[in-house]
């Protein structure tokens, strides 16, 4: 059994500080020592765990994103369910946790692309990879839906995976500035209930 040491858990937390901050005030809004004050670390300390802010703020991006791989991940490897009911599913549940935040937030991969996505090359190259792992599981999914009959053939998941990205995406934005999931609710009925299907 590996022990989880200090260290590990101190960058965690630091991590998952970060989501929180960077979520609420942007990356340009939110300060170091605002974070190692959050987290209780003294402030010379921070360079033990990451080389710089932009380091901090990659590894931010890569934290972020895991919860929901590991979501979809789990919705689509239930043997109960279709591969298009487990995306439905699991843009519902997405859907449901906005809702309940008040649509406050929205995506922080979205929120930081238009912030720093062309000024900084290390968040640049976290930002790409991390839609790049989220887009080849639904990539993988809607390729799953193909096989089962439920998904067009006529168009590829990796095209589909892209467009529902991008919608997604998009859609997110309206929600924030709509306060409402009518642009969200709109995305997944037009492709996963009608584009996308067989």
């Amino acid at each position: 059994m590996t022990k989880i040491t200090q260290k590990q858990i101190n960058r965690e937390n630091l991590l998952s500080q970060g989501v929180a901050l960077l979520m609420e005030q942007g990356y340009h809004g939110t300060g170091l020592k605002e974070i190692l004050d959050a987290v209780q670390i003294p402030k010379g300390s921070f360079y033990n765990y990451f080389g710089s802010k932009e380091a901090f703020g990659a590894a931010v991006i890569q934290h972020y994103i895991n919860p929901f791989i590991e979501q979809l991940s789990a919705h689509l490897d239930n043997p109960n369910m279709d591969a298009l009911t487990a995306l439905r599913l699991y843009f519902d549940e997405l859907i449901g946790e906005l809702e309940k935040a008040e649509f406050k937030g929205g995506c922080l991969l979205g929120n930081l692309m238009g912030e720093i996505g062309d000024t900084s090359e290390i968040c640049r190259a976290s930002l790409q990879s991390a839609v790049g792992r989220y887009r080849n599981l639904l990539q993988s999914g809607l390729e799953q839906a193909q096989r089962q009959g439920m998904v067009r053939a006529d168009k590829s998941a990796a095209d589909m995976a892209d467009l529902l990205v991008n919608a997604w995406q998009g859609a997110l934005l309206r929600m924030k500035i709509e306060k409402s999931s009518a642009p969200l609710k709109q995305c997944c009925q037009e492709l996963l209930e009608d584009f996308f299907k067989a």
